[in-house]
């Protein structure tokens, strides 16, 4: 597999338009998409119009979120170079952070329109899976998120000027961005027509199962990857936030299951 020519897919004057930044407004839009038809076919309940009404800001909340995120895991590097914090356009948006903000959000406004956060956070789990699927390929073209060094048919070129110091006589690594892509779809799946399908399941199944679901490809991935921005006893913070929310979304599932068991 080839590596892209360029991170740039077009210049309008002095303006360089990033294939990162294509991709994530389509991820973006793939996602919405995703949640509206899911939501008319198989969650009549859900009010798709309070959706556009809290939508926008938890988009916003989710890529400030990433954003901030990514920069406090490696606070050395951006307290130094000020002026790239907001480059977002080179990469660098975190998908815990997203979650995090994301979620932050939504159990705010959820509160404020006086709506089921749960039911809703279901719907948004299809979503939230197909926009990480497509967002993963801007990945691609930024050259990052790649992981070994591998001899599989599959194995993605890397030019010199973007592998580590450590990897420099290696040229092809593991896609590590296309594995999780391919999980995410494969969790949606299991999610649509699996989970989904529980009889008397619990508002929030498809949430927390999603979380789980998730966090443990992204756990086993790690191993693979190269690019930890920062390591806690020498475990990428990312694989100890995925097993933290691995338990997290255990915990719940069986809190919400507890409960609805006990209304029926």
């Amino acid at each position: 597999m080839q590596s892209p020519q360029s991170p740039i897919a077009f210049s309008i004057g002095q303006f360089d338009v990033h294939f990162y930044g294509i991709i994530m407004f389509f991820a973006i839009l793939f996602g919405i998409g995703t949640m509206f038809a899911i939501a008319k076919r198989y969650y009549r309940e859900v009010d798709t119009e309070k959706i556009l009404d809290i939508l926008p800001v938890i988009i916003i909340s989710a890529i400030l979120g990433a954003r901030i995120y990514y920069v406090l895991m490696d606070i050395q590097y951006y307290a130094k170079h000020l002026n790239e914090i907001f480059a977002v356009w080179r990469g660098g948006l975190s998908i815990h952070g997203a979650l995090i903000g994301g979620i932050t959000a939504g159990i705010i406004l959820t509160k404020k329109h006086k709506l089921n956060f749960l039911k809703y956070a279901d719907v948004f789990a299809y979503g939230l899976l197909i926009g990480q699927a497509t967002g993963r390929f801007g990945n691609y073209f930024n050259c990052e998120a790649f992981g070994l060094p591998t001899n599989l048919p599959f194995g993605l070129f890397i030019p010199t000027v973007y592998r580590p110091y450590e990897y420099l006589h290696f040229e092809y690594f593991h896609p590590t961005f296309l594995y999780e892509s391919i999980w995410n779809i494969l969790v949606f799946f299991i999610l649509l027509f699996g989970i989904r399908k529980i009889p008397k399941i619990a508002d929030g199944t498809v949430f927390f199962s999603y979380l789980i679901l998730y966090s443990a490809g992204r756990f086993f991935i790690e191993f693979l990857r190269i690019d930890s921005v920062l390591d806690v006893f020498g475990v990428p913070v990312a694989q100890l936030v995925s097993g933290f929310a691995i338990i997290l979304g255990i915990l719940f599932l069986i809190m919400i299951n507890y409960h609805n068991k006990n209304h029926v």
